[in-house]
């Protein structure tokens, strides 16, 4: 697989990795065994980054991962995870002695003695200016609790508040054929700066795979079902906050333009990981067949000129009003 680097980070990855939220909660149930064989076929498929969180499943991810790190200590994986969602999202909680809290039981889930990357989960965005915040940071990366930091956000404007701090080493940013506005400013200043991209939410929460229709149902455990609204959190994260029947039809269009023996799947992906300043597209997988479809992306050619210019066109039509200036 394709490797391309977090500068600041020093390290290179795989240029799709994997997306554990759904080994901790909120995609319907993945038992431990089949969590186990997602993760052992990833890997085996050119995976080297892993995406995880302390509150995916109150730190079931993390701690299926921890043992699957136990099993193959030499696999040569980054895995990243993330803290902050645990607490009231309150300024107040953002702290040094949380950060130390939440980094010990993170390492204590992943059986490790230092993180290799955290990222803030989400926080409040008046975070992205407080000076202390940054302080705390460079604080756990000089005790050697984590080797460094970056952060997850919900817009651009977060994002390039972060990318302006020299320590951070990553912005994770929803990023997909339905959301196109991180290619405006952000990617451009992650590249001048030296900042990787982590592209969450790849495949618009399974919009883009194009195995839904209008018949389509998910479980009351699936935040695909309760979280349409943003009863849960921000509605940006499921369906990347696309009306589900308007992201139908836009799959609809863009159905023509994947190429020949690819999946919409791997078509999708292969969008992200064509724009200038993506490091890693972490795309989910609930079954080993998906883990493995997903990394295959990796392996289509470019998509050409005038099939990206579609799907500028789709969005500009069918999306853009709907998602582009929320976030």
């Amino acid at each position: 697989m394709e490797k391309r680097s977090f500068p600041r980070l020093g390290r290179e990855v795989g240029v799709v990795g994997l997306g554990a939220w759904q080994l901790g909660a909120d995609w319907g149930t993945v038992g431990e065994d089949e969590a186990l064989d997602i993760l052992a076929t990833a890997v085996e498929s050119g995976v080297t980054f892993l995406d995880t969180a302390d509150v995916y499943g109150d730190g079931r991810s993390e701690q299926l991962i921890g043992r699957f790190l136990r099993e193959r200590p030499n696999a040569g994986l980054t895995v990243a995870t993330k803290m902050g969602r645990r607490v009231p999202q309150v300024p107040e909680s953002y702290t040094l002695d949380n950060f130390r809290a939440w980094t010990d039981r993170s390492r204590t889930n992943l059986g490790v003695d230092r993180l290799d990357l955290v990222q803030l989960h989400c926080p409040p965005t008046s975070v992205f200016g407080d000076d202390r915040v940054y302080d705390a940071l460079d604080t756990l990366v000089a005790q050697e609790r984590i080797a460094a930091y970056g952060v997850s956000v919900e817009t651009c404007e977060e994002a390039l508040a972060a990318i302006a701090r020299p320590g951070i080493v990553s912005v994770q940013i929803i990023l997909n054929a339905f959301r196109l506005k991180p290619l405006e400013r952000v990617l451009p200043a992650a590249v001048d700066a030296g900042v990787g991209i982590i592209a969450r939410v790849p495949l618009a929460s399974g919009l883009l795979s194009g195995r839904y229709d209008e018949h389509t149902t998910f479980g009351a455990d699936d935040h695909r079902n309760y979280n349409r609204q943003g009863q849960a959190f921000d509605v940006g994260e499921t369906f990347s906050g696309v009306d589900f029947s308007v992201g139908l039809a836009a799959v609809g269009r863009l159905r023509p333009l994947v190429p020949a023996g690819a999946t919409m799947a791997q078509f999708a992906l292969r969008w992200v990981i064509d724009q200038p300043g993506v490091t890693v597209v972490i795309p989910g997988a609930r079954n080993p067949g998906q883990a493995r479809g997903n990394v295959a992306a990796a392996d289509l050619a470019p998509l050409p000129a005038d099939t990206l210019a579609s799907v500028n066109a789709v969005y500009d039509e069918l999306i853009r009003p709907q998602v582009h200036n929320r976030w």
